[in-house]
């Protein structure tokens, strides 16, 4: 099963990342994942599902032990299949 992790950290800072954005932003950039797009507003991230869980649980982890007081995130299954972009199933 491959899953999309969507997710945002707060407070926000239009000035500079937050400690939080930037942890949240190196564990999944340094997961083995897929399709990591990492931006100001959100972030979202692909891969298979033990993978994604992983990344998930360190994380949110990492993020509130940085100073997030909130943490969004949506976890969306797009397909059983190795490939992606494969469309949700």
């Amino acid at each position: 099963m491959r899953l999309r992790v969507e997710f945002t950290t707060e407070p926000f800072d239009l000035d500079e990342a937050p400690q939080h954005a930037v942890v949240a932003r190196d564990v999944v950039q340094g997961a083995d994942l897929d399709a990591v797009d990492v931006g100001p507003f959100g972030n979202t991230a692909e891969g298979e599902a033990d993978r994604v869980l992983t990344a998930v649980d360190a994380l949110l982890r990492k993020a509130l032990a940085a100073g997030a007081t909130r943490v969004s995130l949506q976890v969306n299954v797009i397909g059983e299949g190795a490939g992606a972009g494969e469309g949700d199933k």
